[in-house]
This record gives C-alpha cells, sequence and structure tokens, in this order.
C-alpha cells in the first residue's frame, strides 16, 4: 500500500515508520519502499548503494536488512540541479525540467524494484513525495498515485491538521485527481492534531460524504518526541533538532556546549543525533562569528557542495572566527565530518567533479586551488568513483570501535607529519588529530553512534573545558529502537492498524498489476 501525503512535510516518512515497527510486531513480514526521493540524507546498504536515509530508518522499523530496491531514486540537489542515483549508483545530473524524460524511463525499473519486493514480503509500505496532486508533475510521477494505480495497490492520504486547513487541502487533493487516481485512495489520515479530537466530528463526516473515502484516524502531534533520521532542510529546525535545548534526563549544571555550523548544503544530519540524546550536552546551530564565544566544541558537518559552503563560511565570517577560536589555547575543539572535514584541511581541488558546470552559464562553482582553513595537514582532490562503503575498525592507537560509512567525492591526502584518528579495518588510517588534540576530522558518517567513542571524545572535551560530562545511560542503539517503539505505539493508539493492514492485503497480486 502507498502513504501518500497533501503535500510536504505531512508525515509521511514519520507515520510509515510507525507502521512498520506496528505490522513488525505484530509477526507480519513487511518492508518499506520509496519509488523516488530527493535529499541529501542518504544511507548505504551492504553492497555499497545509496539509498535515502529515511527508508534505512524505515527498514530498522521493519527489521529488514536496508536494500537498493527500497529506494530505486534518489536525488540529491546542488546549486539547482540534482545528482540522480538509481538503485544504489550515481548515473548523472539533472536539472527540474531535464529530469522529466529521465522519470518517464525510469518507471519500469522503479516499478520492478516495487514488484520484486512484493514477491518477497507479505506487506510493502511504500511512501510517497510531496504532494500526491500535482497537475503539472503527474505525467512525470513515479512515486505516488500513479505508481499505485500502476501496482494495483491502495493508498492513504496523509494530511497535516496541525497547519490548518487540513480538510481543503483533503478534499482538494482528491478532486484534483483524475479519476482512475481517485479510485487508488481509500482512506485519510489526519497527522499532528491538537486539542480535542471530537472536535473534528462534523468536518469528517463531510470529508467522507463528499469523497467517499474513511478518515481511519486521527493522529496527535508528537510534542516535544526527539525525531531521528530526519530527512530535509523542513524537519532540520522541527522540535526536537539540535538549537531546541538538550537530550532528555537529568541536565547538568555546566553541560558541554556543542555549536553545529549550519551549513547551506547541510547533508547527513543524523551524524549529529547521538549528540541530540545526550542528557549533558546542550546543542545549538551556529550561524554568526558571536555565537562561537562561549561554546565547547564546534562541528562543521557533512555538506553536499563543500566549496560553495567553504565560501558561504568566508562570506559570513564564520571561516576566520573559526580559524581564530581553534587557535586560542582557551578556545574550544573543533570536529569536522566529511566535507567538513575537508574545509579544516590546506586546500581543496575541485576541478568540476562535486559541483558539475551548467553548461548553459559562463560561470562555474569548480574551484582549483581552493584554499581551506589550515587547521589540519591534510589536502583534498575531488575525483571520481564516488567512495561509497560501510566502514569499522577502532580509534588510532586506543581500543574505542569505529563503524560507519563513506559517501565522498574527496580523497583526502594526509601532508607530513599528520595523525590519523581512526584506522579502519581494510583501508588503514583514517581521519586526522591536530598536535595539541583539539582539532580532528573524519569522512565517516555515524561516527559518533558507538558510544564508547562518543563518550570518551565528549568526556576529554568536557575535562579540559571545565564542563560536567555524565554519558547517556541508553546505548544509542536502543535508543533508535526505543524511537521506533514510540512511534509504532503512537500509530496502534490512533490508526485503525487493522483497517490498514485489510487495505493492503487488497493489492493485486504482483504479477498482475496493470502496470503503467
Amino acid at each position: 500500500m502507498l502513504v501518500a501525503g497533501a503535500g510536504s512535510g505531512a508525515g509521511k516518512s514519520t507515520i510509515t515508520a510507525g507502521l512498520c515497527r506496528a505490522l513488525a510486531r505484530r509477526g507480519v513480514d513487511v518492508a518499506p519502499f520509496k519509488a523516488q526521493n530527493m535529499s541529501n540524507h542518504a544511507a548505504v546498504t551492504p553492497d555499497g548503494g545509496e539509498i535515502g536515509r529515511a527508508q534505512a530508518m524505515q527498514a530498522l522499523a521493519a527489521r529488514v536488512e536496508t536494500d537498493r530496491r527500497l529506494g530505486p531514486v534518489l536525488l540529491k540537489p546542488s546549486g539547482g540541479r540534482s545528482h540522480v542515483v538509481v538503485l544504489g549508483e550515481e548515473v548523472g545530473v539533472d536539472d527540474a525540467v531535464g529530469y522529466g524524460d529521465r522519470a518517464r524511463a525510469l518507471r519500469p525499473v522503479v516499478l520492478d524494484a516495487l514488484t520484486s519486493l512484493r514477491g518477497e514480503h507479505e506487506v510493502v509500505v511504500a511512501e510517497g513525495a510531496g504532494g500526491a496532486a500535482e497537475p503539472n508533475l503527474l505525467d512525470r510521477d513515479v512515486v505516488n498515485l500513479p505508481l499505485a494505480a500502476a501496482a494495483g495497490m491502495p493508498a492513504v492520504l496523509v494530511v497535516d491538521i496541525d497547519r490548518g486547513g487540513a480538510f481543503a487541502a483533503a478534499y482538494g487533493t482528491w478532486a484534483l485527481l483524475p479519476e482512475p487516481l481517485q479510485a487508488c485512495l481509500r482512506g485519510v489520515v489526519l497527522n499532528g492534531m491538537r486539542g480535542d479530537v471530537s472536535l473534528l466530528g462534523p468536518a469528517v463526516r463531510d470529508l467522507e460524504a463528499r469523497t467517499g473515502i474513511p478518515v481511519l484516524g486521527v493522529l496527535p502531534h508528537l510534542g516535544d518526541h526527539l525525531m531521528l533520521g530526519v530527512e530535509d532542510s523542513l524537519d532540520l529546525r522541527a522540535p526536537g533538532r539540535p538549537g531546541l535545548g538538550m537530550g532528555a534526563g537529568e541536565k547538568p549544571d555546566r553541560p558541554v556546549r556543542i555549536g553545529v555550523v549550519a551549513l547551506p548544503h547541510l547533508a547527513n544530519p543524523s551524524d549529529l543525533d547521538p549528540l541530540v540524546l545526550e542528557p549533558s550536552v546542550e546543542l545549538r546551530w551556529v550561524t554568526r562569528p558571536g555565537e562561537l564565544h562561549d561554546l565547547d566544541l564546534v562541528v562543521l558537518p557533512g555538506t553536499r557542495a563543500t566549496v560553495a559552503d567553504l565560501r558561504w563560511l568566508r562570506g559570513r565570517g564564520l571561516a576566520d572566527a573559526v580559524v581564530r577560536a581553534a587557535e586560542d589555547p582557551a578556545g574550544p575543539h573543533v570536529l569536522g565530518i566529511c566535507g567538513g572535514y575537508q574545509m579544516l584541511g590546506v586546500e581543496i581541488e575541485d576541478d568540476g567533479v562535486e559541483h558539475t558546470p551548467d553548461p548553459d552559464r559562463t560561470s562555474s562553482l569548480a574551484a582549483p586551488g581552493v584554499r581551506g582553513l589550515g587547521l589540519l595537514p591534510v589536502s583534498t582532490r575531488f575525483a571520481r568513483p564516488k567512495v561509497v562503503r560501510r566502514v569499522t575498525g577502532r580509534v588510532a592507537g586506543g581500543s574505542s570501535a569505529v563503524s560507519g560509512y563513506q559517501i565522498h567525492l574527496g580523497r583526502v591526502s594526509a601532508l607530513e607529519d599528520a595523525a590519523p584518528w581512526l584506522s579502519l579495518h581494510g583501508t588503514g588510517d583514517e581521519g586526522c588529530l591536530s598536535a595539541d588534540r583539539r582539532v580532528r576530522g573524519t569522512t565517516v558518517h555515524g561516527v559518533l553512534d558507538e558510544d564508547d567513542l562518543r563518550h570518551a571524545f565528549l568526556g576529554a572535551v568536557a575535562a579540559v573545558r571545565r564542563r560536567s560530562f555524565r554519558p547517556s545511560p541508553v546505548p544509542y542503539a536502543r535508543a533508535l529502537e526505543d524511537h521506533l517503539d514510540h512511534l509504532a505505539d503512537w500509530v496502534e493508539a490512533h490508526l485503525d492498524v487493522d483497517a490498514v493492514l485489510d487495505l493492503a492485503h487488497t493489492a493485486a497480486a504482483p504479477e498482475e498489476a496493470p502496470g503503467w
């Protein structure tokens, strides 16, 4: 079945994850799916393919391994264009207009991936993208109701009631659809309700009478529940993200104060999730130089456009401010992850690899020999093929385990006397640690997911900075499971999951799907 939305940010990803965990807890063999995703937040499959982070979280919820088929098309936006990833491999770069022809050509790929998954699992919960009724996009839509019609599967429509206008959005979506696609809609879910649900009674009955589609549930707003693995910029400033206080639990008087530089092309923000969950950490966004003055740790996160974001840092005065802070013996520690690590080096060479020049423009962001911040003795050269892999290892010279994944075009080379931070199985030294141990960087996403490494690192920062740090008693892996179980409890309590499961079982057999 398909979980479609009346618009972006309606809660499709969250509800899909909750449904996957709820069904898995009932013993249903379930898998998630999203035909096309636009996000710079990616995960790596065991065989080295890229899929959207949300689908990896949904796979965890469903208790299945990540698989390229779960997200056959991933669009990674950069500079007005998107890098197109198909079945885990990057195949080209398109603008919004040019992608239309490619999208139509990808319909068989998408349907084959879905059909294959449906042949292996009892239920596949497919997530839509954006709004389900965009008349200008329906002829190229591979992810919403045209896909449901091609696969012969029912769909439910998720509407965000917290924004207002939910009933108009639900009715308008239905009314704009051609009749064959209207027929796919078999239920409505209202999401994000604040207040007394009984007040909605007349409006619910009116919507059902006008459309003939039942309202299957009204999900209350999740409030301050920490949202992990969020997918895009709409979610990053939502409740529970950095900048809105510390993790759950008892708060110390002198928490470790961490500032994350809010890069314009921020990628893989789940690197920050383990920090959000630490009760002794105060996390905030940094956008101006003055916000660095009272920090214990500055994080330069991953980015989809390293050179462009480095220019943004310089234009904001943040580049010089970070350098001054790092060179001040009384200043904060600095951590760079992937693109942030590359910025910390001496030089970055990009001859049109990271940012593909636009043939219709005379200028380009490609810039060989861009000066880095000079805080670590490394240099970066962008080159293909892209490195996409899972990694394991240990802290160099230590015992703390490392695990995570790499997705990058930048080849980072150590200069003379550079000290590695990590040692990876199969590839050796990785990352860099400054001589005074206050600046470090790595290309490994998820490096802070390992509890021992994170706690040792934050404890060392706290000791030097005379702050209070008590490690979270809940392992990060357990916190992820608790988060998904919370979503399942939320869905079970407020959505007719039996009706949803019955709907899913009305889908045509995979071999009998109508096709495009």
